[in-house]
């Protein structure tokens, strides 16, 4: 008779312990899990790299337990449904949605949630978080912030919290191209972690990436504006900053309120033992950030995964005394691109502790150690962490110190970054975020794994913040005796599809392959579909196909089956074609009659020199469409968005060339371009750039006498980036076909989301100038023969409002779970 088993958690905790659970004793167990989100377990450490828009991160990445992985392993899952009450003695769960769920054994592993301080402003009087406010805990935190970014320009943000979660929001947002400051009421950045020096050191960094940094603030008031929008923030001090947006990470708490509801003993967290029992309880447990031990509640992920063991091998009777005891902190990652490591106290406690440390702001270069008693009790990197394996090793008292202690912190007689992946033990934890040691990772290469990709996929190790990825490396060298295989995958455009890039189109175009189903039937492994690789092959196809290939709704994401920039409440923002910047008093009159017959709660001026409406019903889109008889502006596609312009030569007393008409042209031509990743233009009449056209992907500024500068590849998020010069050349004409040149070799061999900030400097300016200027392969006459093929295949999506693909694309189907409504100003 199996035991029911039952865990309320359906997170990085609970559903690691199911795992080490379902290795020691699946066949005594019938496992359940409760989740409040609506899907399979995913990597929170991610969130981070989605909200940077870190190319090549995927649902792969990011889900560790896909909905697939339950069913594989009879766990029955009840995603989207809260678990609110806990019946002790009748031994059963309430679910939100009346559901009650019987247990012999209770996990609780409902972690914690986002601390939010008491400020006025920050909530609606109904308790929501005021429109533009978020956490930072969730997808759905995650995705609000990138729909409010994606759907408006020249936003500002204010990241409440200079620990390690605020700064990874503050260089996401940054590198979406919001303007950012981080506000910290301790005196300096990542105080739990870093002394004074370090905290100065890595705000120089931070600030370098144009972010922002005020410590030493206490932040009492979100501002609003009168029709209840953010305007700011406001401080003890009686000062204040504007913002748009704000992103409160101010710390975590754990999420005991079930627990507390159902009688457990609560204190900080939920009170456990050595075996995670719940305090007076024989048939109770908790796991993770949710529970307390020993007076202790941790908020990293390795102690989750100790944890994970121990209760497993307790509950599976594989280890009946098998005990967790706590656990010694040690932190290696990698915050807003900086590599920072840390363990035990951050300076000397006491008179006797010998304390070294190396301070070089030049390099960016911070390091600590310290001694008491001849044992290392606490370390700091910062900037260099080339010494953090040994330190660990140290810490953990597992080799002894050297006694020039200065050679803790440099390859000065102790071992080097690669010998010491040979000479770590093997149950050194390699990868923090995922729990893996060097002996899982050498069992894992033993059992025939031979490149980085063999050895992730088996066990996880790089996953998480990518800071371990060298030393997993290094000892898949070790282990595998220098037998090494490339990771082929590692150039494949798609996961799902075994070919790179230019092979892939090649194979499309000679099967003459036109839907994502062909793709998959005929050129993946057993024909077997990808999820992850639907979106980028449709985007493919439409590059190579243009309107000729064939439509499959499922292959596409929510906004580009509607045309329209979805929001968190499940309404859509519209923003009809202006080209240029260029509008008439007709356009505007139409704009303001939508605005007032669909009651538009917001109609915003964008960055991007075009009008937003935002909060429209999905099942108005099609009539929206009509009453505007407009264009679509695509604000809401990987494609080419607009053409931003400066008044020019027509009025501008500095004005070299007609820009506006230029812009103008050059947006008729590439509207509704599908590409990689979002693409902006602009066009400036001279040097002085007021259309920013020197950081745009493409930006074209004039010099005088009909001379034109082509800069590629210019960016204004976290990647600040002057874009280089392609080309001068003479007159309009020639400035539309190599900008034409251009995109369409950025069409057809960027990545999927690769920006032209990247792109540019992977492929090299001089081999650019080569291939599209001096044609030195050959290739010019084939993409522009291409381009104008795109360009003659141009539709405008918003007259599908008198054809609908299906009968459901403008039916109302969100939102599908309760969201907060957007209000109407």
């Amino acid at each position: 008779m199996k035991s029911r088993l039952l865990v309320v958690g359906n997170g990085m905790a609970g559903a690691r312990t199911v795992e080490e659970i379902l290795k020691r004793g699946a066949e005594k167990f019938e496992v359940t899990m409760i989740g409040d989100e609506p899907y399979g377990n995913y990597n929170r450490i991610m969130l981070s790299h989605v909200l940077a828009g870190e190319t090549g991160v995927d649902d792969e990445d990011l889900l560790l337990n896909p909905m697939s992985w339950y069913r594989e392993n009879g766990v029955t899952l009840f995603a989207g449904d809260r678990a609110v009450s806990l019946d002790r003695f009748q031994k059963s769960v309430r679910c939100e949605s009346g559901r009650v769920v019987d247990y012999d054994i209770l996990i609780i592993a409902t972690g914690s949630n986002t601390f939010f301080p008491n400020m006025d402003g920050l909530r609606e009087p109904d308790g929501r978080l005021a429109r533009g406010v978020f956490g930072f805990r969730t997808i759905a935190d995650t995705n609000g912030m990138l729909q409010m970014a994606d759907s408006e320009d020249d936003l500002k943000a204010v990241v409440i919290g200079g620990g390690l979660l605020g700064l990874e929001a503050a260089y996401g947002l940054r590198t979406q191209g919001l303007d950012v400051d981080v506000v910290h009421s301790p005196g300096h950045l990542m105080n739990q972690q870093l002394d004074e020096r370090g905290g100065r050191l890595l705000r120089n960094k931070i600030e370098s990436l144009g972010v922002g940094v005020h410590t030493s603030k206490r932040t009492t008031s979100v501002l609003r504006t009168d029709a209840g929008r953010v305007a700011g923030v406001g401080f003890n001090d009686g000062t204040s900053l504007s913002a748009d947006m704000v992103v409160v990470t101010a710390g975590i708490r754990p999420n005991v309120e079930f627990a507390r509801g159902g009688g457990l003993v609560i204190e900080r967290g939920i009170v456990v033992d050595d075996q995670l029992r719940c305090e007076d309880e024989g048939s109770i447990y908790a796991v993770g950030e949710c529970c307390q031990h020993r007076g202790e509640v941790y908020g990293l992920v390795a102690p989750l995964w100790e944890q994970a063991v121990v209760l497993a091998e307790h509950l599976s009777g594989t280890n009946p005394t098998a005990a967790y005891h706590g656990s010694r902190l040690t932190t290696k990652l990698k915050v807003a691109g900086v590599d920072v490591a840390a363990m035990g106290v951050k300076g000397p406690e006491r008179e006797d502790d010998e304390f070294v440390q190396f301070y070089e702001p030049r390099s960016g270069t911070y390091k600590s150690v310290v001694v008491r008693d001849g044992k290392l009790i606490g370390a700091t990197l910062l900037g260099d962490i080339s010494k953090a394996n040994f330190l660990t090793q140290a810490f953990d008292e597992k080799i002894p110190l050297p006694d020039e202690r200065i050679s803790m912190l440099f390859d000065m007689g102790t071992p080097t970054a690669a010998t010491g992946a040979a000479e770590l033990a093997d149950d050194v934890q390699v990868c923090n975020c995922n729990g893996v040691t060097k002996g899982a990772i050498v069992a894992c290469v033993h059992a025939g794994a031979k490149s980085m990709g063999d050895v992730t996929a088996a066990t996880r190790a790089g996953k998480g913040c990518g800071s371990c990825k060298g030393l997993v490396a290094d000892i898949l060298a070790c282990a595998a005796g220098g037998a090494i295989e490339a990771d082929p995958a590692a150039d494949w455009y798609v996961p799902g599809i075994p070919l790179a890039k230019p092979a892939l189109i090649d194979v499309i175009r000679e099967q003459d392959l036109r839907s994502v189903s062909q793709v998959f039937a005929e050129l993946a492994p057993e024909g077997k579909e990808d999820v992850p690789s639907k979106m980028p092959l449709a985007s493919l196809l439409r590059v190579i196909w243009g309107p000729d290939w064939v439509d499959e709704r499922g292959a596409l994401f929510i906004n580009d089956r509607v045309h329209a920039n979805i929001q968190r409440d499940g309404t859509f923002s519209v923003v009809p074609q202006m080209m240029g910047g260029v509008t008439t008093p007709d356009q505007l009159r139409k704009i303001a009659d939508v605005a007032d017959k669909y009651s538009v709660p917001l109609v915003k001026v964008t960055g991007g020199q075009r009008i937003d409406l935002l909060g429209i019903k999905k099942e108005d889109l099609p009539k929206v469409w009509g009453d505007l008889d407009m264009p679509s502006g695509f604000a809401y596609g990987k494609s080419m968005r607009t053409v931003k312009t400066c008044v020019g030569s027509d009025f501008c007393r500095f004005g070299l060339g007609d820009s506006t008409a230029l812009g103008i042209a050059m947006e008729e031509r590439f509207q509704g371009l599908e590409t990689p990743a979002k693409l902006k233009l602009a066009v400036a009449g001279c040097p002085r750039n007021c259309s920013e056209a020197l950081c745009k992907d493409l930006g074209v500024v004039s010099v005088g006498d009909d001379k034109w500068e082509i800069y590629v590849g210019g960016a204004a998020g976290a990647h600040v980036r002057k874009g280089d010069l392609l080309a001068t050349v003479v007159g309009a004409a020639e400035v539309i076909r190599v900008a034409g040149v251009f995109i369409q070799h950025y069409r057809e061999t960027a990545q999927w989301l690769e920006r032209t900030y990247a792109w540019v400097p992977r492929i090299g300016l001089d081999v650019l100038q080569k291939t599209l200027i001096e044609d030195a392969e050959g290739i010019i006459s084939g993409l522009e023969q291409r381009m104008q093929t795109s360009v003659d295949g141009y539709r405008d999506p918003w007259q599908e409002r008198t054809a609908p693909r299906s009968a459901a694309q403008f039916a109302s189907s969100l939102p599908l779970l309760p969201l907060p409504q957007v209000p109407v100003r």
